[in-house]
């Protein structure tokens, strides 16, 4: 069985100017807006990282799981890591053997999801799904969430992909091997869990704000474009980070 960071989701309090920002320092484009998500009061925008996902979500009414996550969190910020697994079945046999609750999930014709409850994998949403039909496992395969043809909007001349996450929790070793227990791989001595394409790392929290998906790895094709994008908007940390929509993004 495989496992592989497929999309990176992300809670901003407003769309349009995440969206903006994204696009000027990043170079990538939206591919797909999800009318589905209006079920649940949200907004949101998909941009092609690569072969993975970049999404933004954003509250469009009161009362909202995404508004009280702002609320939690204090602000924009990582949301959910979501991967995309080769056989759901066990996976799912695995979540309900170690008594996962599974806070949301659906099925259509050519993909399976299941979210999980940040209560009981703590830090922030797992969700593992499965792409299914033709070429479904192809790295560059249709990914249902992110509508039809995303690849048309797939822009890799400042950025190729996201290559790890930090999960900063108040206990790192304990959500850590909880996490690992789930993906029923190896907790490495650095609490990080290897997907088959990126890295979860297990962190504290050192910034004043509660747990959470803090920080992503960029694999970056143009790093001075980016940075000189992020200066024009103040988003430039170091020569290696920039911070957009509450994220602290590392560029390698």
């Amino acid at each position: 069985m495989w496992l592989r960071l497929r999309q990176i989701a992300l809670v901003a309090q407003e769309l349009a100017p995440v969206e903006q920002a994204l696009c000027e320092v990043l170079g990538v484009n939206v591919c797909y807006r999800d009318p589905g998500v209006g079920h649940f009061g949200l907004e949101n925008a998909l941009f092609p990282m690569g072969n993975q996902l970049l999404e933004v979500v954003a509250p469009i009414q009161d009362n909202t799981a995404g508004g009280r996550y702002l609320e939690r969190r204090g602000g924009d910020g990582g949301y959910m890591v979501i991967t995309q697994c080769d056989d759901h079945a066990p996976r799912r046999a695995r979540v309900e053997a170690l008594g996962v609750r599974i806070v949301h999930q659906f099925k259509t014709e050519e993909f399976l999801n299941m979210q999980l409850h940040p209560k009981d994998t703590g830090a922030t949403f797992f969700e593992i799904d499965q792409q299914l039909g033709p070429d479904a496992h192809a790295v560059d395969g249709p990914w249902e969430p992110a509508g039809p043809n995303w690849q048309r909007a797939k822009n890799t001349q400042r950025v190729e992909g996201i290559v790890g996450a930090q999960l900063q929790c108040d206990d790192p070793e304990a959500v850590a091997q909880r996490w690992a227990d789930i993906a029923q791989l190896p907790l490495e001595t650095d609490l990080s869990i290897r997907l088959d394409n990126a890295t979860l790392q297990f962190v504290p929290c050192t910034d004043g704000r509660p747990e959470g998906l803090g920080g992503i790895d960029i694999q970056t094709a143009d790093r001075d474009s980016i940075l000189s994008a992020a200066d024009a908007i103040g988003a430039r940390r170091t020569d290696s980070q920039i911070y957009l929509c509450g994220m602290r993004m590392n560029l390698l």
